[in-house]
């Protein structure tokens, strides 16, 4: 039977049992699965207080969930008999299975190291994945949603604004990291409505304060020079007279100059998707557009 120093952890029929003491760092635990050993967790136990977690189980009758179940027993044993901060997992990118077990574990997707070498040789990309001592419970709704948050994709949005003149030219800004001339605004921080950052980017760079007053457009954006699956929404920004462009005091290290450009002049300033953008807001008079590349896609 184990000492009081090698427990027994149980979720229902699953038992995971910790082994010898640990050497070198190495904490094992064997996992029991209706009176058979079903796999192996291991803890790599480092001086700051982290470990990372490596595991294998053998197939698995369908929804038992023996993987992420052992996991957690060894989580929370982890954190709350050992004093452990931080578990992390590195995962063959490709392993959807174990990585889909580390997260019903708690752990969250933290990010992706390329190239990394393999103990079967050769290379391969990995995901970390990590868990903290004070993060919430993967059976928790806070939990659950931290997780979540940490899967889903990330698309970029930006928020741009078309501010017109009387004679209908539109403003646009001559940046000093590209060639092409671009509208206001700018790529929206996490927890920021598009509407508020576009106010936030034209008052930051410009020096302007602007209200968004109709979504003109939506528009997704192919990859396009570092760009990659990316939403674009557009407001209308009203008609201003041609000496706000006098007014405006520049974010030198982001805007050289201000322009008003009509649309005979587009091609020469912007990218391509910008052209068939404001080109087309030029006649569209209904409601809010959705447009793919800066073209009607419904």
């Amino acid at each position: 039977m184990p000492s009081a120093e090698q427990p027994v952890l149980r979720d229902g029929d699953l038992e995971v049992e910790a082994l010898d003491d640990p050497e070198d760092g190495v904490r094992a635990f064997a996992c029991r699965w209706q009176g058979g050993q079903v796999g192996r967790v291991e803890l790599l136990e480092d001086d700051s207080g982290g470990a990372e977690v490596l595991w294998t189980v053998l197939p698995e009758p369908a929804g038992q969930g023996l993987a992420s179940r052992a996991l957690r027993l060894v989580a929370s044993h982890a954190f709350d008999a050992l004093g452990l901060q931080r578990l992390e997992a590195h995962l063959d990118a490709d392993d959807d299975r174990a990585i889909h077990s580390a997260l019903r574990a708690g752990l969250r997707r933290e990010g992706r190291l390329r190239s990394q070498p393999s103990v079967l040789g050769g290379r391969r990309d990995e995901v970390v994945l990590g868990r903290l001592r004070d993060d919430p419970s993967p059976e928790s709704h806070e939990g659950f949603i931290g997780m979540l948050d940490s899967t889903l994709p990330t698309k970029r949005t930006i928020a741009q604004g078309l501010l017109r003149n009387p004679g209908g030219e539109v403003l646009l800004c001559e940046l000093t990291y590209k060639q092409e001339w671009d509208l206001p605004g700018g790529v929206v921080d996490p927890g920021e409505s598009p509407a508020r950052c576009l106010t936030r980017e034209v008052s930051e760079e410009l020096g302007l304060e602007v209200q968004p007053t109709e979504l003109l457009a939506v528009n997704w954006l192919v990859p396009w020079r570092g760009w990659s699956d990316a939403m674009l929404h557009v407001f209308d920004l009203g008609v201003v007279g041609s000496d706000v462009v006098d007014r405006a005091t520049l974010q030198r290290r982001e805007i050289r100059a201000l322009h008003w450009c009509g649309e005979e002049d587009l091609a020469a300033h912007v990218a391509p998707y910008n052209q068939r953008l404001i080109a087309y807001l030029s006649t569209h008079v209904c409601g809010t557009a959705y447009l793919e590349d800066g073209l009607p896609a419904l």
